[in-house]
């Protein structure tokens, strides 16, 4: 079975990565939404971060020195990122828990409009009107979805939540890119997760309850599914390309609706795949607009002369 896989080629590699990842994604906040009667958002979160910080564990073990010893100047960034994170995923996991799989999913996606917000007031990137019109339309989308017009529509903390989670969760990315000048993917990972550790205590503590041992393992899947879907994204990415494999992670979108629909009777109305098309439409608008734009970068340097000696 492994020499058949390896066979297909690698986009057809990579896709089946990014569906696996999504995959995971799904299974993961359909316990979120299953477990929400009983542990807060903040509370599972606690044990999602443990459940990374045991994946983070063999990154320790294969090489402390290299992966924990790290300069002094990148432990405020990695600290902020770890916090970000840590809000993040604690609204994300209340998003999940207060509204509809396919709604939150649809929301969740807006993700990249930030990044593209976020690089440009602190990374210094430049974005040209295009990618601007394009982060517009996918706040749209948005609107759409949440249809504040609508009679008899109610715009709670969860809608906030969804677009406030997505916020952090694009300056944890800006962060990455930032911290990666000066450290390897494994020292993030793992400092990340030791911080988070920490900055989740007080959280899950303000609201504490042990689990019961029926609880306990699908709070700690939580952990590693939201573990394997990075690590499945990221070995996605490594093996294909980019501008082919983006528009797969939407099927998570796909997959939500199924699911929300079998466990739990969630059927989305009209406004929420009209605004799912859009932020989709726009966030690939995006994505595509950035490997070609760094495809051009590239080939400017291929091309450019040598320096001469």
């Amino acid at each position: 079975m492994k020499t058949l896989f390896s066979r297909l080629p690698p986009n057809a590699q990579g896709a089946v990565w990014v569906l696996l990842s999504g995959a995971t994604f799904v299974t993961m906040t359909v316990l979120v939404k299953h477990l929400a009667g009983d542990y807060p958002s903040h509370v599972q979160n606690f044990y999602r971060q443990t459940g990374s910080l045991i994946v983070a564990i063999p990154f320790m073990l294969r090489s402390p020195r290299q992966v924990l010893f790290v300069p002094l100047a990148t432990m405020p960034p990695l600290f902020v990122r770890a916090l970000l994170a840590t809000v993040g995923m604690i609204l994300l996991l209340y998003t999940y828990e207060a509204v509809p799989m396919a709604e939150a999913n649809a929301l969740s996606f807006t993700r990249p409009l930030w990044v593209v917000l976020l690089a440009a007031v602190f990374l210094r990137e430049s974005i040209g009107p295009s990618r601007i019109t394009a982060v517009a339309v996918g706040f749209v989308g948005v609107l759409i979805i949440m249809r504040p017009w609508g009679a008899g529509v109610t715009l709670g903390w969860p809608h906030v939540a969804a677009l406030v989670s997505a916020l952090c969760l694009a300056g944890t990315i800006t962060g990455v890119k930032s911290l990666s000048k000066d450290l390897s993917a494994s020292s993030i990972l793992v400092w990340s997760s030791i911080i988070g550790e920490i900055l989740c205590l007080p959280f899950a503590l303000a609201d504490w309850r042990w689990p019961s041992v029926g609880d306990l393992i699908p709070l700690f899947l939580i952990g590693l599914l939201s573990a394997a879907n990075q690590v499945l994204f990221i070995k996605g990415m490594a093996v294909g390309e980019a501008a082919v494999l983006a528009p797969i992670d939407y099927a998570r979108l796909v997959l939500s609706i199924i699911a929300g629909l079998v466990v739990f009777g969630e059927l989305p109305d009209a406004y929420t795949y009209l605004g799912a098309g859009v932020i989709v439409a726009s966030t690939l608008y995006i994505t595509n607009r950035e490997i070609q734009i760094r495809r051009a970068r590239m080939r400017a340097v291929e091309a450019s002369p040598p320096e001469a000696a």
